[in-house]
C-alpha cells in the first residue's frame, strides 16, 4: 500500500442470525447472516453480488461518505472510541504544559471552536502570504518551494523518504513530481466528456475561492493557474510509468548530477530551503519531468507563479479556515471529484486531525483499550501458517526453476512482520500545540513530521519505525525493508474475529495477510532481495515466464469497464492484483494446513471452503458513487471492489470446487485463461 502517500470494530458490523437447526455453533459462528446472502443471484454467476447484492440493495451511502462499505463502517466505530479517548483528555481539569493530553485536547479543542475560525477568516495565512508577494524571481519561487514542502503545501515538488534500494541500511531521500490541483495528470490531458466537465468546474473552483479571499481579478487568475498545471501534466509520468521501482529507485544523484539533468533548477537552494541538509545523493523518481522543469518554472511569469502559490497555500488550509472558504473547498475537492453529498460532522473532522497529527500519541492510549492481548497472540500465529503455505507454495510451482525458488524462499524467510502497534512509541516533545491556534497547530504539526523525516537522512535505519499509527484500518509492505505491518485497528470484524470460525477468518484477515506477503512476490516487489535491496533474483527463463503470467492478469483486468467507457487500467493496478491473486491462493493453502486432513464442520449449511470464500467476499462489502469510482480508475492502484473479488475468484480452481462453478456460468473462466503466479 503507497507510502507517499500512500490512507487509512462495530459491535453491530454483522447481524446475529439464528442458528440452523441442529448446528451447535453459535450464531456469529459462521462469521457472516446466511440471510445477507441473496436469493436471485447464484455465486457461479456474480459472487460478489451474491454475498453483497442484498447488501447493497438496502443500504444508501451516507451523505457523508463517497465510499461506503465494511472499512467505513469500521472507520465510524474507531472514530467513536478515539472521540471517547480525546474527549476524556479534554474533560481533565490538569493538562501540564507540553504534556501529551495538553496537546491532544489543545488540538482538537482548536479545530472544534467552528465561531473562531469564522471570525478569522484568512487572516491565519497572513504571514505565509506576505512571504509569497515578495518572491521576485524564479530562484526565491524555488526557495518557497523548499519553504512549502515543510508544511505540505502543494508544489510541483515532492518527496519522501525511505531506505536506498541500493544500501537498504541508510535511509535517502527520493523526489517526486508534483504539484496539480486534480487527482491525476489525465484530468488535465483527456478528453473523455466528464474529464472536461471536472477541468471546467475546477477553473470556477479557483475563482470562486480567490472572491471569498478577497483576492482581485480571480477569473482571469484562474485561467492563469489551470493553464500553469496543464502544462505540468504535459511532463508528468503517468501512473504506470512511476510505478517502475526499478527504473526510479536506480535513479540516484548528487547535486551537481541533478543540476546537470535540470538546468535552471536550483537543487542546492530547494534543499537548504526545505530543511535537508547536505545530502551526499538522492534519487530523482521521474527524470524526464525534472529534465523539463527548471525550463517550465521559467517558461511562466512570477506573477503567475504568485498567484498559483497563494492559490495552493489557501488549499493547503482550506480546512481550517472559515465556513465559507471550507463549503467552497469541500464542493470541488468532495463533491465534484469524489461525489459525496455533506460534510462530516466537525467533531469526525477533529478526530481525524488529531489521529493524523499525533497519531502515536492518541494510538498508545487506542492500544491500551480497544486491542486485546489475545488478537496479536492469534494474528501472529496466522501470520506464521501464511508464510507455511507460501512456501510450499513456492516449492509446488511447476514453472519455475530450482534457483529461482531458493531465493524466494530465502527472501520469504527474512520478511519482518509486525502486528498491532510498535514497540517504540514516537516521541513527540518537539511537538509545540498552542490553545485556540489552529492554523498555526496545523503547520507546527506539519513541519514537526517534516523535519522528523528528514532528520533521518543519511543515518542508518530505525527498523523498530511503523508508516501507519495503530489506529489506522489498513495494512501495508515496504519493499526496502522487506516488512509487513498490521495496524490494530484493521484486526476486528469484519476482517478478523477471534469469536467465529477460521474458515471465514483465513478468507478475510488470511487474503489480507497473503496480501501483504505476496507485495513482496508481486511485478514491482520481485524486483528486491530479503534484505530490501533492489537485485534481480530471477533466472532469464524464469523472468519471462512470471511477465507472460502477469500479462495475462493485465488482459484480464483491462477489460472490465465499471463505469461507461472507462475500464479498469490492468498496468496500473497490476501490483494489487497479483498479491489479491496470490494472496488469496495462499490463505486457502493455509487454511488447509490448518485442517490437517480434516473435514471442516459444516455451519449454517455452509461448508468451511464456502465460509472461506465468503469470508473474501464480505471483506470487500463496499458501494462507491461514480465520481469517486472514476477517481479510483484513473488514479488508484487498487482495482474497484467487484473487480477485486470476481476478478481474482474465477482463477481459482478451488473456488470452482467449492461453489461447481462450470462453463456457461457467469464467474467461469475456460482452464487455459486461468492465470496462476504464485
Amino acid at each position: 500500500m503507497k507510502q507517499l502517500l500512500v490512507l487509512l470494530v462495530a459491535s453491530t458490523l454483522l447481524a446475529c442470525g439464528k442458528p440452523a437447526p441442529n448446528s451447535t455453533p453459535t450464531p456469529l459462528a459462521a462469521g457472516f447472516d446466511p440471510a445477507d446472502l441473496s436469493t436471485e443471484v447464484r455465486a457461479q454467476d456474480d459472487f460478489f453480488d451474491f454475498v453483497n447484492g442484498p447488501w447493497i440493495a438496502r443500504t444508501e451511502i451516507p451523505a457523508e461518505y463517497s465510499r461506503y462499505g465494511e472499512m467505513q463502517i469500521l472507520q465510524e466505530t474507531t472514530e467513536e472510541q478515539l472521540r471517547a479517548l480525546i474527549e476524556e483528555t479534554t474533560a481533565l481539569t490538569d493538562r501540564p504544559a507540553g504534556s501529551d493530553e495538553q496537546k491532544i485536547a489543545d488540538l482538537y479543542l482548536s479545530f472544534i471552536d467552528e465561531a473562531r475560525a469564522d471570525e478569522l477568516g484568512v487572516a491565519p495565512l497572513d504571514a505565509e502570504l506576505a512571504r509569497i508577494d515578495v518572491l521576485e524571481n524564479h530562484d526565491q519561487l524555488i526557495e518557497w518551494f523548499g519553504h512549502a514542502l515543510k508544511i505540505s503545501i502543494t508544489v510541483p515538488v515532492n518527496f519522501y523518504v525511505d531506505a536506498d534500494a541500493t544500501d537498504p541500511d541508510r535511509m535517502l531521500a527520493y523526489l517526486w513530481q508534483d504539484g496539480l490541483g486534480l487527482p491525476d495528470r489525465d484530468y488535465w490531458l483527456e478528453d473523455a466528456e466528464n474529464l472536461v466537465a471536472v477541468r471546467e468546474k475546477y477553473v470556477a473552483h479557483i475563482e470562486r475561492m480567490h472572491e471569498l479571499a478577497g483576492w482581485p481579478d480571480g477569473a482571469a487568475a484562474a485561467r492563469r493557474i489551470a493553464d500553469l498545471e496543464k502544462r505540468l501534466a504535459e511532463i508528468q509520468w503517468t501512473r504506470v510509468q512511476s510505478r517502475d521501482r526499478e527504473k526510479i529507485y536506480s535513479n540516484q544523484f548528487t547535486r551537481d548530477q541533478a543540476a546537470e539533468l535540470s538546468p535552471g533548477f536550483d537543487w542546492q537552494t530547494l534543499l537548504a530551503a526545505g530543511g535537508f541538509g547536505d545530502p551526499d545523493s538522492f534519487v530523482i523518481a521521474q527524470t524526464d519531468y525534472f529534465a523539463q522543469l527548471g525550463e517550465l518554472v521559467r517558461e511562466f511569469p512570477m506573477e503567475t507563479w504568485r498567484e498559483y502559490a497563494r492559490f495552493r497555500t489557501l488549499k493547503a488550509f482550506a480546512p481550517y479556515l472559515s465556513a465559507d472558504i471550507l463549503r467552497e473547498d469541500f464542493d470541488f475537492q468532495r463533491r465534484t471529484l469524489r461525489g459525496q453529498e455533506e460534510l462530516r460532522p466537525r467533531w469526525k473532522r477533529g478526530v481525524y486531525l488529531v489521529s493524523g497529527g499525533v497519531g502515536e500519541m492518541i494510538g498508545k492510549a487506542y492500544v491500551e483499550r480497544h486491542f486485546p492481548p489475545e488478537a496479536k497472540r492469534r494474528v501472529d500465529t496466522m501470520i506464521e501458517n501464511l508464510r507455511g503455505a507460501f512456501r510450499d507454495s513456492i516449492e509446488s510451482l511447476d514453472w519455475m526453476s530450482d534457483e529461482t525458488k531458493a531465493a524466494a524462499q530465502k527472501k520469504l524467510a527474512a520478511f519482518n512482520s509486525k502486528i498491532g502497534y510498535p514497540e517504540v512509541w514516537r516521541d513527540y516533545s518537539a511537538l509545540d500545540i498552542v490553545a485556540g491556534d489552529l492554523v498555526g497547530n496545523v503547520s507546527r504539526v506539519r513541519e514537526f513530521e517534516h523535519n522528523r523525516h528528514v532528520a533521518k537522512l543519511g543515518k542508518p535505519v530505525d527498523r523498530s519505525e511503523w508508516g501507519m499509527s495503530p489506529q489506522t484500518i489498513n495494512a501495508y509492505y515496504r519493499p526496502t525493508w522487506n516488512e509487513i505491518v498490521f495496524p490494530a485497528a484493521i484486526l476486528q470484524p469484519p476482517y478478523f474475529d477471534v469469536a467465529v470460525d477460521d474458515a471465514f477468518n483465513y478468507g478475510a484477515i488470511g487474503a489480507i495477510i497473503g496480501h501483504e506477503f505476496s507485495h513482496g512476490f508481486d511485478d514491482q516487489g520481485r524486483k528486491f532481495d530479503g534484505a530490501g535491496r533492489l537485485q534481480d533474483w530471477w533466472t532469464g527463463a524464469d523472468a519471462e515466464q512470471y511477465l507472460a503470467r502477469s500479462a495475462g492478469i493485465v488482459k484480464q483486468y483491462d477489460a472490465f469497464e465499471p463505469l461507461p467507457g472507462q475500464n479498469v487500467n490492468g498496468k496500473l493496478t497490476l501490483g494489487e492484483n497479483i498479491a489479491d491473486l496470490a494472496g488469496l491462493v495462499v490463505a486457502y493453502r493455509a487454511w488447509q494446513l490448518l485442517m490437517k486432513g480434516r473435514e471442516p464442520a459444516v455451519i449454517d449449511g455452509f461448508g468451511g471452503a464456502e465460509r472461506f470464500f465468503i469470508g473474501y467476499g464480505v471483506a470487500w462489502r463496499s458501494k462507491m458513487r461514480d465520481e469517486y469510482l472514476l477517481k479510483t480508475l484513473l488514479s488508484d492502484p487498487h482495482s474497484p471492489p467487484r473487480y477485486r473479488v470476481n476478478g481474482i475468484l474465477r482463477n481459482m480452481p478451488e473456488f470452482y470446487e467449492a461453489f461447481g462453478v462450470a462453463a456457461g456460468d457467469g464467474m467461469y473462466l475456460p482452464a487455459e485463461e486461468r492465470i496462476k503466479i504464485w
